[in-house]
């Protein structure tokens, strides 16, 4: 056998998901999916506006057919699973590259949103698992009684304790931080990456995932205000 021949042979092309490209291409589409459930989820959270009757109709709407809600949920729970692992490999490629930090470390191009991409991404997990068990299994529900069904009512009743709304709003202005950068990274990530257009794609991440992070933020205040009873 020849030398050409073995190297070829110990040295395979790493396969698409071992890649680190491949790695970046998995979080910019799961990144996507997220990003059109949290769309999804804002526009109907919003209509707690419009009063119990539509806000309960709304909520009854999404379990009209267990099959499919769960066929969603299911996608959602792989897309966060293949989002965290590849964000986690990628961050530990990137350190074992560089076993030895710098002495002294400046945030030349990086922004502070990219910067916090690996510590926010936990923290707003940890405020999922949070939501999901108050305001969806009612297992962790203070300031009073869960009432299975009138969705309206647990959502009042939660955010009228202040540290339930204020833990509400610390997670999700990290969710934007995290949006800001990841809007405009998916798009590098999949190829589009231009010294003209990635400007436009920051001012325009920016502006999308403030007014997402000020749609969400602004229930909690409204219930701690009095606007919404």
């Amino acid at each position: 056998m020849s030398t050409s021949t073995v190297q070829a042979f110990k040295h395979q092309a790493p396969s698409f998901w071992q890649s680190t490209n491949g790695k970046k291409v998995v979080m910019a589409v799961t990144g996507c999916i997220l990003f059109l459930f949290i769309i999804g989820h804002l526009l109907g959270n919003l209509l707690v506006y419009a009063g119990p009757v539509r806000y309960n109709a709304y909520a009854a709407f999404l379990h009209f057919d267990d099959t499919l809600l769960w066929i969603i949920r299911s996608v959602l729970i792989v897309a966060v699973v293949l989002h965290i692992t590849a964000t986690v490999q990628l961050a530990l490629r990137n350190k074992k590259a560089r076993p030895v930090d710098y002495s002294r470390k400046e945030a030349i191009n990086s922004s502070f949103a990219s910067r916090t991409m690996y510590w926010s991404g936990p923290i707003v997990l940890a405020f999922v698992i949070f939501h999901l068990l108050e305001f969806t299994a009612g297992y962790i529900h203070p300031g009073s009684q869960f009432i299975r069904g009138d969705v309206y009512h647990n959502v009042i009743a939660g955010f009228s304790v202040w540290w339930v709304s204020a833990w509400y709003i610390f997670a999700l202005i990290l969710l934007g931080i995290h949006l800001r950068h990841g809007i405009w990274s998916m798009f590098q990530s999949v190829g589009y990456n231009h010294k003209k257009h990635t400007p436009l794609l920051k001012k325009a991440a920016l502006v999308i995932a403030a007014a997402i992070i000020l749609g969400y933020i602004s229930i909690p205040i409204s219930v701690l205000t009095g606007l919404v009873k």
